[in-house]
């Protein structure tokens, strides 16, 4: 379930801290009732990142495919994701 929290709020930094390490999830913070920042541990981010960077891999591979372009094996391209 997202966590929601007013923008006064973050000034309990100590407090947000944890809560973005316990749950690895975002924390919504919003200003006035609409939603305005978004925060998270900076693991549960690089997991994001990766996740997003083999997802397009993915996609563009799928795309060479349709487009009949010669592109790398499955396991080279995780290869050189891994790699970066």
């Amino acid at each position: 379930m997202p966590r929601i929290i007013p923008m006064k709020d973050l000034r309990n930094t100590n407090e947000i801290m944890d809560m973005c390490k316990e749950s690895n999830d975002p924390i919504f913070v919003t200003k006035n009732g609409y939603g305005e920042l978004v925060v998270m541990s900076m693991e549960a981010y690089e997991s994001l990142t990766r996740s997003n960077e083999i997802d397009k891999a993915i996609t563009q591979y799928e795309s060479d495919i349709a487009n009949h372009v010669h592109g790398k094996d499955a396991r080279t391209l995780f290869s050189e994701l891994k790699k970066e």
